[in-house]
C-alpha cells in the first residue's frame, strides 16, 4: 500500500456527504453481526447527511481526516465530557474511518487532532466509549487509553455493552505517532 497524504483540518457544511458515507460504511463493516443486518441497512444516505449538516453547525468540534488522493476518509466529533461524574474534561464522541483505509495511520492522526484541539481550549483529559467488542478497543488501549468505565446504552434501539477508554493527560502529536502501530 501506498503512504497516505494525510491532513486533519475541521469540517465545513460541505463535507456531510461524505462524512455520512464514512459513518454508513464504517458501520456497516465494524457492526455487522453485532447490531441487526436489518438495522445497518436501513441506514440513509440522506438522513445522515442532514445529521452530520447539524453537528459540523452545533457546539461541538468535527475533524476530518483527508488524503489528498481519496479526499476524505475519516472523521471524528468531540466536544466537553458528557459523563461529568467521571472527570474528564473533553470526549470524543464518534471517530469513524473508511474501512478501506483501516490500520493506515487515519485514525491516529484524528485522534491527535482530536487531542491538539482539546489543549487549545484548556482541556487536559478525555474519555471514549466504544463498543465492547468493536476492535477500536485495542487502538485505544495501544494509544494510552485506560479502561475506566463500562456501561449498556442504546445502539439504534439495542441494549449495548460499552467501554469507557480515558486518558487522564493528554498525549501530544509527537508522541501518539510514537506509539506502537
Amino acid at each position: 500500500m501506498d503512504d497516505l497524504a494525510l491532513s486533519v483540518r475541521i469540517a465545513r457544511p460541505e463535507d456531510a456527504a461524505d462524512l455520512a458515507r464514512i459513518h454508513i460504511e464504517s458501520w456497516q463493516d465494524t457492526y455487522a453481526g453485532m447490531i441487526s443486518h436489518s438495522l445497518l441497512g436501513a441506514m440513509s444516505h440522506r438522513s445522515h447527511t442532514a445529521r452530520w449538516q447539524t453537528t459540523i453547525k452545533g457546539p461541538g468540534t468535527v475533524l476530518v481526516a483527508e488524503d489528498s488522493q481519496a479526499g476524505l476518509i475519516g472523521l471524528a466529533s468531540l466536544g466537553a465530557a458528557r459523563d461529568g461524574g467521571l472527570g474528564f474534561d473533553g470526549e470524543v464522541y464518534t471517530l469513524y474511518v473508511d474501512p478501506a483505509f483501516m490500520g493506515r495511520g487515519t485514525g491516529r492522526a484524528l485522534l491527535a487532532g482530536a487531542f491538539d484541539t482539546f489543549k487549545d481550549r484548556k482541556l487536559r483529559s478525555c474519555l471514549i466509549w466504544a463498543h465492547a467488542r468493536n476492535n477500536a478497543c485495542f487502538f485505544y488501549e495501544a494509544l494510552g487509553g485506560k479502561r475506566v468505565a463500562t456501561r449498556t446504552t442504546r445502539l439504534m434501539g439495542e441494549l449495548t455493552p460499552e467501554i469507557g477508554f480515558g486518558w487522564r493527560q493528554l498525549v501530544t502529536r509527537k508522541q501518539t505517532r510514537s506509539l506502537p502501530q
